[in-house]
């Protein structure tokens, strides 16, 4: 049996962001204004659809990242950026709901 957390609660906002990769981890850099995040950073979401200067990105919701360093557990785990638009755990890292942990494509589901 497959379970599937896409959509689920998606809250989406978009914000002015040039350069950004769909899929990838964002924060905000400037008001109205989204940039990648550096290792060890916060983030406020993942970048969605990416268009000229414009970002649609997921604020709030279930959503499928990649992981760097240690498989993050299920659970509330903490969580950063990992500098390559993924994710990794730190004890510094703000404590996230991780639904789901695919070790063999390195991602992982986790509540915004």
């Amino acid at each position: 049996m497959s379970v599937s957390f896409e959509g689920v609660g998606q809250v989406c906002a978009t914000f002015l962001g040039g350069g950004l990769q769909e899929g990838q981890v964002v924060k905000v850099t400037e008001p109205g204004t989204v940039g990648p995040c550096g290792a060890g950073d916060g983030f406020c979401g993942t970048a969605l659809c990416c268009k000229d200067d414009a970002c649609t990105v997921q604020v709030a919701g279930f959503v499928t990242v990649g992981y760097t360093g240690t498989p993050p557990a299920v659970g509330y785990a903490s969580l950063c950026a990992d500098g390559t638009g993924g994710v990794k755990v730190s004890a510094g890292g703000r404590s996230r709901l991780v639904a789901d942990v695919d070790k063999t494509a390195k991602a992982v589901t986790i509540l915004l």
